[in-house]
């Protein structure tokens, strides 16, 4: 009898390696997976085709299985120091070849959205720039902003003892008489300077979490310096190495290119406008203004042609190309800025060319409005991706993600227990 009720016992105790887990799922994060991806992450089982299908997908833990497992289970706290989530490039090669239309692409897409949301700083303006609703308030402060400034030109400037000498040549700047250059460099310093902070912050607390998440695996670190991890990754994001690779979304990657290139020449001109009397090697025809044919000039409206063909490619490919994946919000609010952008531009330098006044000066307040919501709500809107995906790269170099220590260190842990290599997989026991 004792015998039969320690065996029962015995039964009744699950063994070691499968004992129960408690999670706690999160419920506005389940809440907002099933609004964007219409719940069809719930149709996962877990088959592991998407992993074998992604071509940058590493051999040890390779996403997006465990990722699709976590966001079933509705477990934010595990993407948070993820950084695979942010080497996946949403190409859709795994949605496509799902077999229960998953769709891991797009549900990885939603949740690196999340992510920014969760390390931004202020977080409520990350709520802001997610949601329709505020789209006319975060439009509404720059153009208040602007105003403001306008208001405080005249005792600005002669406080500071600075003007602006307007002549009657075709060749000045936009609108000198109403937004000198002085007052436009001091704008948006400040409050570049407020949103690059922002996103050093964030950018921070993300590597912050996955440096600790490796560190409680146990996992060792490549050896690399940090300056050679960021170097590796910088030269990915610029050669689109990882792009490259994908076949669905492949129709995608001249549009990418174009937008990348093209809005990269546009800083390059901007910045050397603004430092133009700061920098003494500046001199002669490349003193702002530039004239029509100036390579300047020249550069920046072929960056700004580039970004307007890029955007109108992108947007045909996400109407037409249903394998390509699902469009969101955060992804048409960023095309739709970039459009204003370089849309605008082009207008006021028509007006400004042809002297057309107020036209000009309306038509360029404008475009500030929509440069200031570019590049002042960066750390918010999809923008950011670029940011957290240079980190991500960074530091799966300076961790040993791919390297042949790292992924030997992972197999010994699992070579023995074949319960314990799903679970290392997908997280959940």
């Amino acid at each position: 009898m004792q015998e039969q009720q320690e065996s029962s016992q015995q039964a009744s105790t699950p063994p070691k390696s499968q004992k129960p887990v408690s999670i706690e799922p999160d419920v506005d994060f389940i809440r907002v997976l099933s609004k964007e991806s219409d719940n069809t992450y719930k149709l996962c089982m877990q088959c592991g085709t998407c992993s074998v299908t992604c071509g940058i997908s590493p051999d040890r833990a390779p996403f997006p299985r465990k990722e699709m497992a976590w966001a079933s289970w509705g477990l934010k706290d595990r993407f948070l120091g993820n950084p695979d989530i942010w080497l996946c490039h949403q190409c859709n090669d795994c949605s496509t070849q799902c077999p229960r239309g998953a769709r891991p692409g797009d549900i990885l897409a939603s949740i690196r959205q999340e992510v920014v949301g969760h390390y931004a700083a202020p977080r409520f303006l990350a709520r802001w720039v997610k949601s329709p609703k505020f789209a006319l308030l975060l439009l509404a402060i720059p153009a208040v902003l602007l105003g403001l400034a306008l208001l405080a030109r005249d005792s600005l400037g002669e406080a500071l003892g600075l003007s602006t000498p307007v002549g009657d040549r075709i060749l000045f700047p936009y609108s000198a008489g109403i937004f000198p250059h002085w007052l436009l460099n001091i704008f948006f310093f400040f409050f570049g300077a407020l949103a690059l902070i922002a996103a050093i912050i964030g950018v921070v607390r993300f590597w912050r979490a996955m440096k600790a998440s490796n560190e409680e695996k146990g996992l060792p670190l490549s050896g690399k310096s940090l300056g050679s991890c960021i170097w590796a990754a910088l030269k990915k994001v610029f050669t689109h190495e990882d792009f490259a690779a994908c076949t669905t979304a492949s129709s995608r990657f001249l549009p990418h290119f174009c937008i990348f290139f093209g809005f990269l020449a546009l800083c390059v001109v901007t910045f050397w406008i603004i430092t133009n009397q700061m920098n003494p090697l500046i001199q002669g025809s490349f003193v702002y203004p530039f004239g029509f044919w100036n390579p300047l000039k020249l550069l920046a409206n072929l960056g700004g042609v580039a970004v307007l063909i890029g955007c109108i490619m992108m947007i045909f490919d996400r109407l037409t190309n249903e394998e390509a994946g699902y469009s969101t919000y955060s992804d048409w609010i960023l095309l739709g800025t970039l459009l204003a952008v370089v849309g605008t531009g082009f207008i006021t330098e028509l007006l400004h060319y042809g002297r057309l006044v107020p036209h000009r000066h309306v038509a360029y307040f404008i475009h500030l409005v929509f440069v200031f919501s570019l590049i002042v709500y960066v750390p918010y809107t999809k923008f950011a991706h670029v940011v957290y995906r240079t980190a991500a790269l960074a530091f799966a170099e300076f961790s040993g993600r791919n390297t042949k220590v790292q992924m030997e260190r992972g197999a010994d842990t699992v070579k023995h227990n074949s319960e314990k290599e799903i679970r290392d997989a997908t997280g959940i026991a």
